[in-house]
């Protein structure tokens, strides 16, 4: 694929969901509380790579799982950019260091008919951590959509791969360049400010399936596919 295509046609094609009155009051409100039921803690977000904030997995929301630290009044998750699975070289993702050839969901994906998720056009969130917390135990599941909250606007992702040791607040290169075109995105460069909201839903109804378009040639097409049932999940939550 020709990824400065791929590029300008996000830059052209792609618009940002308004937030719903209902996530914009749970972004306002849950980000300056303490999480009541903490699923798991003791994680690290990257907002500073050299002093890196405690995060939990916080279960404070019916439906759903999210991450918040309450140092600082309350905050969500930075995001740093993940190359993994598919073209994971290509592009801007050449300067990512730690890219891996494969997702954690390459298997699951591979039902859809692609050799696994590409982090330019799969706008995926890197959520749970190997062999620490697994977000599954609490009901999610592998490749299911979520909500990004960033920049002011509301993106719909999927639940692509998982994080190694205890760090968090990642997503693919395509979910960072949706939420911040202006940022020069890259492999090596996100955003650092513990501003972003990722929001997973619990249950087997949050995963599109066939009904998402896995084999899409950019990130607004395939983000075009799961926005119906991102909607609808988000619907569905209540302050």
């Amino acid at each position: 694929m020709n990824y400065l295509k791929g590029m300008a046609l996000v830059a052209t094609l792609v618009s940002s969901y308004r937030i719903p009155d209902n996530l914009q009051e749970i972004y306002d409100n849950y980000k300056s509380r303490e999480c009541n039921n903490k699923l798991a803690t003791g994680f690290l977000d990257g907002g500073s790579r050299d002093s890196p904030h405690p995060m939990s997995y916080c279960g404070d929301i019916d439906g759903a799982i999210y991450l918040h630290t309450s140092r600082h009044g309350g905050s969500y998750a930075n995001m740093d950019i993940d190359c993994d699975g598919a073209n994971n070289a290509a592009g801007v993702c050449g300067d990512d260091q730690s890219g891996q050839s494969q997702t954690a969901f390459v298997e699951d994906v591979a039902q859809y008919g692609i050799a696994d998720l590409d982090a330019h056009i799969h706008p995926y969130v890197v959520f749970g951590n190997q062999d620490i917390f697994d977000p599954q135990q609490y009901g999610m599941e592998p490749l299911s959509v979520m909500a990004v909250v960033c920049n002011r606007k509301l993106f719909y992702g999927i639940w692509g791969d998982i994080n190694g040791a205890n760090s968090t607040g990642e997503a693919s290169l395509s979910m960072g360049q949706l939420c911040f075109p202006n940022a020069s995105i890259s492999g090596d460069h996100g955003h650092q400010a513990q501003d972003v909201l990722y929001l997973g839903f619990i249950g087997g109804n949050a995963v599109p399936g066939r009904n998402a378009s896995w084999n899409a040639e950019n990130v607004h097409e395939f983000e075009k596919s799961i926005k119906p049932l991102g909607d609808e999940l988000v619907a569905g939550l209540h302050v």
